[in-house]
Protein backbone atom coordinates (compact mmCIF):
# COMPACT_ATOMS: atom_id res chain seq x y z
CA UNK A 1 0.00 0.00 0.00
CA UNK A 2 1.35 3.33 -1.13
CA UNK A 3 -1.33 6.02 -1.02
CA UNK A 4 0.61 9.01 -1.66
CA UNK A 5 2.98 10.19 -3.70
CA UNK A 6 4.38 13.54 -1.94
CA UNK A 7 2.96 16.90 -1.05
CA UNK A 8 3.12 20.35 -2.53
CA UNK A 9 4.05 22.57 0.49
CA UNK A 10 2.53 25.79 -0.32
CA UNK A 11 -0.70 24.50 -1.07
CA UNK A 12 -0.35 21.65 1.54
CA UNK A 13 -2.49 19.02 -1.03
CA UNK A 14 -1.14 15.58 -1.02
CA UNK A 15 -0.85 13.81 -4.41
CA UNK A 16 -1.93 10.26 -4.02
CA UNK A 17 -1.27 7.31 -6.02
CA UNK A 18 -4.80 6.41 -7.36
CA UNK A 19 -5.11 9.67 -9.70
CA UNK A 20 -2.08 9.22 -11.25
CA UNK A 21 -2.49 5.69 -12.16
CA UNK A 22 -5.62 6.32 -13.44
CA UNK A 23 -4.67 9.16 -16.15
CA UNK A 24 -1.79 6.78 -16.66
CA UNK A 25 -4.67 4.28 -17.06
CA UNK A 26 -6.64 6.43 -19.66
CA UNK A 27 -3.60 7.32 -21.66
CA UNK A 28 -3.15 3.84 -22.31
CA UNK A 29 -6.39 3.21 -23.19
CA UNK A 30 -6.29 5.99 -25.68
CA UNK A 31 -3.08 5.27 -27.08
CA UNK A 32 -4.66 1.60 -27.84
CA UNK A 33 -7.83 2.68 -29.12
CA UNK A 34 -6.46 5.12 -31.71
CA UNK A 35 -3.88 3.05 -32.53
CA UNK A 36 -6.87 -0.02 -33.68
CA UNK A 37 -8.85 3.05 -35.36
CA UNK A 38 -6.44 3.63 -37.59
CA UNK A 39 -6.41 -0.16 -38.53
CA UNK A 40 -10.14 0.47 -38.80
CA UNK A 41 -9.42 3.44 -41.27
CA UNK A 42 -11.68 4.98 -38.42
CA UNK A 43 -10.56 8.82 -37.58
CA UNK A 44 -8.36 8.15 -33.94
CA UNK A 45 -9.21 12.25 -33.76
CA UNK A 46 -13.05 11.21 -33.04
CA UNK A 47 -11.36 8.56 -30.77
CA UNK A 48 -9.63 11.17 -28.88
CA UNK A 49 -13.08 13.48 -28.27
CA UNK A 50 -14.71 10.32 -27.36
CA UNK A 51 -12.43 9.37 -24.68
CA UNK A 52 -12.26 12.83 -23.20
CA UNK A 53 -15.99 12.85 -23.16
CA UNK A 54 -15.93 9.62 -21.63
CA UNK A 55 -13.93 10.16 -18.95
CA UNK A 56 -15.36 12.79 -17.10
CA UNK A 57 -18.87 11.42 -17.60
CA UNK A 58 -17.18 8.27 -16.05
CA UNK A 59 -15.13 9.60 -13.12
CA UNK A 60 -18.53 11.34 -12.14
CA UNK A 61 -20.50 8.31 -12.54
CA UNK A 62 -18.59 5.91 -10.49
CA UNK A 63 -17.77 8.93 -7.92
CA UNK A 64 -21.93 9.42 -7.75
CA UNK A 65 -22.17 5.16 -7.07
CA UNK A 66 -19.61 5.55 -4.07
CA UNK A 67 -20.52 8.07 -2.35
CA UNK A 68 -24.61 6.85 -2.79
CA UNK A 69 -23.24 3.82 -1.10
CA UNK A 70 -20.56 4.69 0.98
CA UNK A 71 -22.28 7.89 2.60
CA UNK A 72 -21.21 7.57 5.45
CA UNK A 73 -17.50 8.17 4.87
CA UNK A 74 -18.57 11.54 3.63
CA UNK A 75 -20.81 12.08 6.07
CA UNK A 76 -17.89 14.76 8.52
CA UNK A 77 -16.80 16.29 5.47
CA UNK A 78 -19.21 16.72 2.31
CA UNK A 79 -16.26 18.46 0.69
CA UNK A 80 -14.48 15.50 0.49
CA UNK A 81 -16.46 14.31 -1.81
CA UNK A 82 -15.02 15.94 -4.63
CA UNK A 83 -11.71 14.08 -3.85
CA UNK A 84 -11.78 11.75 -6.59
CA UNK A 85 -7.79 11.53 -6.54
CA UNK A 86 -7.78 10.16 -3.15
CA UNK A 87 -9.78 6.74 -4.60
CA UNK A 88 -13.58 5.85 -4.21
CA UNK A 89 -15.00 5.06 -7.61
CA UNK A 90 -17.24 2.39 -8.54
CA UNK A 91 -16.41 1.15 -11.54
CA UNK A 92 -19.29 -0.04 -13.07
CA UNK A 93 -21.25 3.24 -11.75
CA UNK A 94 -18.59 5.31 -14.28
CA UNK A 95 -19.36 2.57 -17.13
CA UNK A 96 -23.20 3.12 -16.89
CA UNK A 97 -22.78 6.72 -17.03
CA UNK A 98 -19.95 7.04 -19.87
CA UNK A 99 -22.34 5.13 -21.85
CA UNK A 100 -24.84 7.07 -21.52
CA UNK A 101 -23.08 9.92 -22.65
CA UNK A 102 -20.98 8.19 -25.44
CA UNK A 103 -24.34 7.11 -27.46
CA UNK A 104 -25.34 10.00 -27.39
CA UNK A 105 -22.27 11.88 -29.08
CA UNK A 106 -21.71 9.30 -31.34
CA UNK A 107 -25.80 9.57 -32.60
CA UNK A 108 -25.44 13.31 -32.32
CA UNK A 109 -22.20 12.95 -34.81
CA UNK A 110 -24.21 9.97 -36.55
CA UNK A 111 -20.88 7.59 -36.17
CA UNK A 112 -21.14 3.74 -36.41
CA UNK A 113 -22.24 3.14 -32.60
CA UNK A 114 -21.31 -0.66 -33.12
CA UNK A 115 -17.76 0.14 -34.52
CA UNK A 116 -16.93 2.72 -32.24
CA UNK A 117 -18.06 0.53 -29.08
CA UNK A 118 -15.73 -2.39 -30.10
CA UNK A 119 -13.10 -0.52 -29.90
CA UNK A 120 -13.92 1.11 -26.67
CA UNK A 121 -14.41 -1.65 -24.73
CA UNK A 122 -11.03 -3.31 -25.48
CA UNK A 123 -9.40 0.31 -24.50
CA UNK A 124 -12.12 -0.09 -21.52
CA UNK A 125 -10.43 -3.18 -20.05
CA UNK A 126 -7.13 -1.50 -20.91
CA UNK A 127 -7.67 1.42 -18.74
CA UNK A 128 -9.21 -0.89 -15.92
CA UNK A 129 -6.35 -2.83 -15.22
CA UNK A 130 -4.11 0.44 -14.58
CA UNK A 131 -7.01 1.60 -12.42
CA UNK A 132 -7.11 -1.59 -10.17
CA UNK A 133 -3.50 -1.09 -9.13
CA UNK A 134 -4.31 2.10 -7.82
CA UNK A 135 -6.73 0.78 -5.87
CA UNK A 136 -4.44 -1.62 -4.56
CA UNK A 137 -1.86 0.72 -3.95
CA UNK A 138 -4.51 3.23 -2.06
CA UNK A 139 -6.10 0.57 -0.08
CA UNK A 140 -9.27 -0.13 -1.43
CA UNK A 141 -11.64 -2.14 -3.11
CA UNK A 142 -10.20 -5.02 -0.96
CA UNK A 143 -10.81 -8.72 -0.23
CA UNK A 144 -11.58 -10.53 2.10
CA UNK A 145 -9.61 -12.10 4.99
CA UNK A 146 -7.38 -15.62 3.77
CA UNK A 147 -4.51 -17.54 4.71
CA UNK A 148 -3.18 -17.99 1.05
CA UNK A 149 0.32 -17.53 0.79
CA UNK A 150 -0.08 -14.46 -1.61
CA UNK A 151 -2.61 -13.02 0.71
CA UNK A 152 -1.46 -9.54 1.59
CA UNK A 153 -1.15 -7.32 4.99
CA UNK A 154 -2.10 -3.68 4.66
CA UNK A 155 -1.25 -1.03 7.16
CA UNK A 156 -2.16 -0.34 10.68
CA UNK A 157 -4.84 2.39 10.52
CA UNK A 158 -5.55 1.66 6.53
CA UNK A 159 -8.78 1.33 4.82
CA UNK A 160 -8.75 -2.83 4.94
CA UNK A 161 -7.55 -2.34 9.10
CA UNK A 162 -10.11 -0.34 10.10
CA UNK A 163 -12.65 -2.49 8.72
CA UNK A 164 -11.45 -5.67 9.91
CA UNK A 165 -12.06 -4.29 13.64
CA UNK A 166 -15.15 -2.82 13.09
CA UNK A 167 -18.19 -5.16 12.49
CA UNK A 168 -20.20 -4.34 9.22
CA UNK A 169 -23.90 -4.66 9.46
CA UNK A 170 -24.35 -4.14 5.83
CA UNK A 171 -22.26 -7.12 5.24
CA UNK A 172 -24.00 -8.72 7.51
CA UNK A 173 -21.15 -9.10 9.71
CA UNK A 174 -21.82 -8.78 13.71
CA UNK A 175 -18.20 -9.25 15.10
CA UNK A 176 -15.16 -8.11 14.04
CA UNK A 177 -12.99 -9.59 12.07
CA UNK A 178 -9.91 -8.62 14.35
CA UNK A 179 -10.73 -7.86 18.07
CA UNK A 180 -8.69 -4.91 18.75
CA UNK A 181 -9.20 -3.83 22.36
CA UNK A 182 -10.58 -0.84 22.41
CA UNK A 183 -9.99 0.23 26.11
CA UNK A 184 -6.29 0.11 24.71
CA UNK A 185 -6.09 2.14 21.66
CA UNK A 186 -9.44 4.00 20.74
CA UNK A 187 -9.40 7.36 19.63
CA UNK A 188 -12.63 8.55 18.46
CA UNK A 189 -15.72 7.15 16.98
CA UNK A 190 -17.28 8.97 13.72
CA UNK A 191 -20.64 9.54 13.11
CA UNK A 192 -21.75 6.19 11.75
CA UNK A 193 -20.71 4.66 15.13
CA UNK A 194 -17.48 3.26 13.25
CA UNK A 195 -14.26 3.48 16.09
CA UNK A 196 -10.65 4.31 14.67
CA UNK A 197 -7.66 3.34 16.36
CA UNK A 198 -4.96 5.87 17.63
CA UNK A 199 -2.05 6.99 15.43
CA UNK A 200 0.54 4.67 15.53
CA UNK A 201 2.86 7.36 16.78
CA UNK A 202 0.87 7.85 19.79
CA UNK A 203 1.64 4.54 20.99
CA UNK A 204 3.73 2.76 23.14
CA UNK A 205 6.37 0.72 21.76
CA UNK A 206 4.82 -2.48 22.83
CA UNK A 207 1.57 -1.38 21.23
CA UNK A 208 2.95 -0.62 17.76
CA UNK A 209 5.01 -4.08 17.88
CA UNK A 210 1.44 -5.38 18.13
CA UNK A 211 -0.67 -3.66 15.45
CA UNK A 212 2.55 -4.36 13.07
CA UNK A 213 3.72 -7.25 13.62
CA UNK A 214 2.32 -9.06 16.82
CA UNK A 215 -1.40 -10.59 17.43
CA UNK A 216 -3.41 -7.39 16.13
CA UNK A 217 -1.52 -6.86 13.14
CA UNK A 218 -4.00 -6.53 9.99
CA UNK A 219 -5.07 -10.01 8.81
CA UNK A 220 -4.02 -10.90 5.62
CA UNK A 221 -6.52 -10.95 2.79
CA UNK A 222 -7.16 -11.32 -0.80
CA UNK A 223 -5.40 -8.91 -3.40
CA UNK A 224 -8.73 -8.43 -5.00
CA UNK A 225 -7.14 -5.37 -6.81
CA UNK A 226 -4.26 -7.25 -8.65
CA UNK A 227 -6.89 -10.14 -9.24
CA UNK A 228 -9.29 -7.49 -11.09
CA UNK A 229 -5.80 -6.20 -12.84
CA UNK A 230 -4.47 -9.16 -14.32
CA UNK A 231 -8.46 -10.37 -15.33
CA UNK A 232 -8.59 -6.66 -17.23
CA UNK A 233 -5.76 -7.54 -19.45
CA UNK A 234 -6.88 -10.97 -20.16
CA UNK A 235 -10.02 -9.91 -21.16
CA UNK A 236 -8.34 -6.85 -23.21
CA UNK A 237 -6.45 -9.49 -25.02
CA UNK A 238 -8.89 -12.14 -25.78
CA UNK A 239 -11.41 -9.26 -27.11
CA UNK A 240 -8.29 -7.81 -28.87
CA UNK A 241 -7.93 -11.10 -31.03
CA UNK A 242 -11.48 -11.42 -31.38
CA UNK A 243 -11.80 -7.95 -33.01
CA UNK A 244 -8.80 -8.62 -34.99
CA UNK A 245 -10.26 -11.78 -36.67
CA UNK A 246 -13.92 -9.53 -37.57
CA UNK A 247 -12.03 -7.06 -39.28
CA UNK A 248 -9.48 -9.48 -41.15
CA UNK A 249 -13.23 -10.94 -42.14
CA UNK A 250 -14.18 -7.65 -42.75
CA UNK A 251 -11.55 -7.16 -44.88
CA UNK A 252 -11.97 -10.68 -47.02
CA UNK A 253 -15.58 -9.60 -48.21
CA UNK A 254 -16.87 -12.59 -46.38
CA UNK A 255 -20.31 -12.62 -44.42
CA UNK A 256 -19.73 -11.62 -41.09
CA UNK A 257 -20.02 -14.46 -38.13
CA UNK A 258 -22.19 -13.96 -35.40
CA UNK A 259 -18.64 -13.06 -33.13
CA UNK A 260 -17.31 -11.29 -35.68
CA UNK A 261 -20.00 -8.56 -36.73
CA UNK A 262 -20.19 -5.29 -35.56
CA UNK A 263 -21.30 -5.18 -31.67
CA UNK A 264 -20.09 -8.51 -31.21
CA UNK A 265 -17.12 -7.57 -29.37
CA UNK A 266 -18.95 -5.32 -27.18
CA UNK A 267 -21.57 -7.74 -26.27
CA UNK A 268 -18.70 -10.22 -25.50
CA UNK A 269 -17.31 -7.87 -23.00
CA UNK A 270 -21.10 -7.92 -21.30
CA UNK A 271 -21.19 -11.43 -20.54
CA UNK A 272 -17.30 -11.80 -19.82
CA UNK A 273 -16.98 -9.02 -17.47
CA UNK A 274 -20.01 -9.37 -15.87
CA UNK A 275 -19.42 -13.35 -15.07
CA UNK A 276 -15.48 -11.95 -13.75
CA UNK A 277 -17.02 -9.46 -11.88
CA UNK A 278 -19.49 -11.47 -10.32
CA UNK A 279 -17.24 -14.04 -9.21
CA UNK A 280 -14.53 -11.56 -8.30
CA UNK A 281 -17.19 -9.55 -5.98
CA UNK A 282 -17.83 -12.56 -3.62
CA UNK A 283 -13.88 -11.96 -2.27
CA UNK A 284 -14.29 -8.71 -1.95
CA UNK A 285 -15.00 -7.25 1.48
CA UNK A 286 -16.00 -3.53 0.94
CA UNK A 287 -18.78 -3.42 -0.92
CA UNK A 288 -22.43 -3.53 1.04
CA UNK A 289 -25.01 -6.15 0.23
CA UNK A 290 -27.50 -4.66 -1.41
CA UNK A 291 -29.99 -8.02 -2.28
CA UNK A 292 -29.21 -10.99 0.37
CA UNK A 293 -25.42 -11.63 -0.14
CA UNK A 294 -25.63 -9.36 -3.24
CA UNK A 295 -23.57 -6.43 -3.74
CA UNK A 296 -24.68 -3.91 -6.43
CA UNK A 297 -21.65 -4.65 -8.44
CA UNK A 298 -22.92 -8.46 -8.67
CA UNK A 299 -26.33 -7.04 -9.71
CA UNK A 300 -25.17 -5.14 -12.25
CA UNK A 301 -22.77 -7.96 -13.25
CA UNK A 302 -25.88 -10.57 -14.04
CA UNK A 303 -27.33 -7.69 -15.67
CA UNK A 304 -24.27 -7.17 -18.08
CA UNK A 305 -24.92 -10.92 -18.54
CA UNK A 306 -28.08 -10.85 -19.67
CA UNK A 307 -27.57 -7.94 -21.88
CA UNK A 308 -24.66 -9.02 -23.50
CA UNK A 309 -26.41 -12.43 -24.37
CA UNK A 310 -29.23 -10.83 -25.70
CA UNK A 311 -26.95 -8.22 -27.72
CA UNK A 312 -25.08 -11.17 -29.23
CA UNK A 313 -28.86 -13.05 -30.16
CA UNK A 314 -30.31 -10.21 -31.67
CA UNK A 315 -27.18 -8.99 -33.86
CA UNK A 316 -27.72 -11.01 -37.10
CA UNK A 317 -31.14 -9.64 -36.84
CA UNK A 318 -30.35 -5.56 -36.52
CA UNK A 319 -29.39 -3.96 -39.67
CA UNK A 320 -26.14 -2.84 -39.81
CA UNK A 321 -26.24 0.83 -41.82
CA UNK A 322 -22.63 0.87 -43.87
CA UNK A 323 -20.75 3.58 -42.20
CA UNK A 324 -20.17 6.83 -43.69
CA UNK A 325 -16.68 7.18 -45.51
CA UNK A 326 -17.06 11.37 -44.87
CA UNK A 327 -18.27 10.62 -41.44
CA UNK A 328 -15.90 8.03 -39.68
Amino acid sequence: MYPSLFEIPLLKLTIGTFGPMMVLGFLAALLLMRRLSRRANMDPAIITSVAFYSLIAGVAGARLFFVAHHFDKFRPNLLSIIYTWRGGLEFLGGVIVATAILLLYLRFRKLPVRRYLDIIVIGLMMGLAFGRIGCFLNGDCFGKPTTLPWGVRFPYRSFVYISQINPDPMRNRTTPHLHLPQADYLSFYDEAGKWYPEPLEDLTETQRYEVTKGSYRCLAVHPSQLYSSANALLLCFILYLFWRKSLSGADSGKPPKRLTTPGAITALMLILYGVTRFLLESIRDDNPYELAFLTISQILGIVMIISGTALLTLLPYIKNYPPNPNNQ
